[in-house]
């Protein structure tokens, strides 16, 4: 009984678009049109080689999954929990769920016990599905605190449970009290019954300042989303294949996976972030969404190339960047044509050194790579498109499904996030925060009402907490509102905009600026260790560890020369007096980083309140 034929039995009409939810019976469908055509990948790391799923053994996954979840006692609009890595059974686990009309809540991979404890008793979650083994473990122990767990899944069969466990099961197990579809007219039942005004998700923000909230996003915002992407994102389709990279915990990687089942495309899923420069380069993708990081380092690592090379083949990779930039950017974006001398030097560089480039990344098939999640560095984005890769910027919330605005191939302006999706109404309110309205926009945090009203107002208005303008139609953001700081003479500080400038500098890895009701601006500096490594070695300065480095003032000096030259740009109050270089990255264990890698703010001025002290000492 395929895939295939048992849409066909259970849906004769799966074609057409019917009452219940969209998501419901997404897979279902997608299998009754493409059948044994491959519909996701993923990487068997024993083998070394990636493993097929067809759309027919995807639906059949899902329909076993939505029996399995009935046989446990999951109710209608139940919330369940999936605490895991990127694995194709978060996606069977989501879709067979929104079968059932029960809700899911995807944790962080990363998540600490206290994270996980949090949520699932704000949630009420019964039964958690978990990946490996560090996820196990953790769920292990949050079940002896919380009141409301009764059982773990586990996905990975290779993890090995405590001895005193003995109700949790493998995902293999779970799946066989579906496999026989007891259930099946419960199933029908309930997705005949399911509508768009049923909630899909639970998505809770990771917090860089406070409490961790659940944001709920109803299947009428995927719906909308859908349908407004449909307008924007004109060339995606069945032949791309999409290497999944950010977690699936993440909206912007959630709601664009969701987006690339929906349109037939090849997901390729990338269990471990970081293997992403082996795996890009065994997939070849056509298209990724990621966080402006990856293209940090991408460029840090082309201009490292240039330092390193003399002669004539620096002179062209030099040349090839300003030929790129001026056809690309200076003609181009503004809707000029290039003239044919400058467009025939630039078709010699496709060939030749952006061509070679793009194939050393493993994206020489590309067709085009979203990104969003943070400010984009002028300099990186310049160089991108320099150089001809179609990265579409943009800008969303967990609260507004991801997408509120992107650039396309021929629509962008260095510095925007883009124009906004035409289901979207925007205003700019006080302060010069962004306001929106629409569709895709979450009803409001689970249980938290007070919290709600904060941010949304009577008449749909969502408060982003985001400052921005308009200009010609696209969006450009200034800053985060509640980031400005307030020097003690008076001055507002955008800590964002700093950082973004220093940290493309190839010495720089993390910043975090200091600043608020402080006299004047200060950061922590994390060095890329290996080029202060490197640069210790080549001007002979003898050290015994990192921190033993980090004080030589020829390091010192280093990096106050290339602060100073980067931030020339910035008023004289902006600008960084003073720096401490950190021997330790910035991390999660510490509490320092949020799941999304974003900085922890008062966590750091805990952290290293003697280093901040010390230099504010007169």
């Amino acid at each position: 009984f395929s895939g295939a034929a048992m849409c066909n039995a259970r849906f004769p009409n799966a074609g057409i678009r019917m009452s219940n939810s969209y998501l419901s019976t997404l897979i279902c469908r997608q299998a009754k049109k493409y059948g044994d055509r491959i519909a996701l990948k993923y990487r068997d790391y024993e083998t070394e080689s990636w493993i097929s799923v067809s759309w027919n053994q995807f639906a059949e996954k899902v329909n076993w999954v939505s029996n399995a979840l009935i046989a446990l006692g999951a109710e209608v609009q139940e919330n369940i929990g999936v605490f895991s890595q990127n694995m194709p059974e978060c996606l069977y686990t989501d879709f067979g769920a929104f079968g059932s009309r029960i809700v899911t809540i995807p944790l962080y991979a990363t998540s600490s016990e206290a994270q996980v404890h949090y949520i699932l008793q704000d949630a009420g979650i019964r039964f958690l599905f978990v990946g490996e083994q560090y996820q196990y473990d953790v769920a292990c122990r949050v079940q002896n605190l919380c009141k409301t767990l009764k059982q773990i899944i586990i996905f990975d069969p290779k993890v090995k449970r405590s001895a005193s466990d003995t109700n949790s099961i493998y995902y293999s197990d779970f799946l066989k009290l579906g496999m026989e579809r007891k259930f099946q007219a419960e199933v029908d039942k309930r997705t005949s019954e399911s509508g768009n005004g049923d909630l899909a998700n639970i998505l809770y923000t990771s917090g860089t300042t406070g409490e961790s909230k659940g944001v709920m996003l109803h299947h009428s915002c995927y719906e909308a989303a859908f349908a407004a992407h449909d307008g924007r994102l004109t060339t995606l389709g069945e032949s791309d294949v999409v290497m999944n990279f950010l977690p699936f915990t993440h909206i912007f990687e959630r709601a664009w996976s969701y987006y690339c089942i929906n349109k037939g495309c090849l997901l390729c899923i990338n269990l471990r972030p970081q293997d992403i420069q082996k795996t890009i380069k065994e997939i070849r993708p056509t298209a990724m969404c990621s966080v402006p990081r990856f293209w940090e380092k991408v460029y840090a690592g082309v201009q490292e190339k240039i330092n390193e090379t003399t002669g004539l083949k620096k002179s062209l990779m030099l040349d090839a960047l300003k030929v790129g930039k001026e056809h690309n950017i200076t003609y181009l974006m503004n809707g000029k044509t290039p003239p044919p001398l400058l467009h025939m030097k630039y078709k010699f560089y496709e060939k030749t050194i952006y061509s070679l480039l793009k194939k050393t990344i493993g994206i020489e098939n590309g067709n085009f790579f979203p990104t969003a999640g943070a400010a984009i560095p002028r300099a990186v984005e310049e160089f991108v498109h320099s150089v001809g890769i179609n990265m579409i910027a943009g800008y969303g919330l967990t609260e507004t499904t991801a997408t509120v605005s992107c650039c396309w191939f021929d629509s962008f302006r260095i510095g925007s996030v883009g124009r906004v999706m035409p289901n979207l109404e925007i205003k700019i309110g006080e302060n010069n925060e962004i306001l929106l309205r629409g569709e895709t926009i979450t009803k409001g945090y689970y249980r938290k009402e007070a919290m709600t009203r904060q941010v949304l107002t009577e008449d749909g208005w969502f408060h982003t907490g985001d400052a921005g303008y308009i200009e010609d139609g696209f969006l450009f953001l200034t800053e985060r509102i509640k980031d400005l700081f307030k020097t003690s003479n008076g001055k507002y500080i955008a800590p964002q905009a700093i950082e973004t400038k220093l940290v493309v500098d190839r010495y720089i890895d993390q910043i975090s600026i200091i600043a608020d009701q402080r006299k004047f601006v200060s950061a922590l500096i994390v060095p890329e260790y290996g080029q202060v490594k490197k640069y210790a070695e080549e001007h002979h300065i003898a050290y015994t560890d990192m921190k033993d480095l980090l004080q030589k003032q020829e390091i010192l000096d280093l990096f106050r020369l290339r602060i100073d030259t980067l931030q020339q740009e910035f008023a004289h109050y902006e600008q960084i007096k003073r720096f401490t270089l950190l021997p330790e990255p910035f991390s999660m264990d510490k509490g320092e980083l949020t799941n999304t890698l974003k900085i922890k703010r008062p966590v750091l001025m805990k952290n290293y309140a003697k280093e901040i002290e010390k230099m504010y000492e007169e």
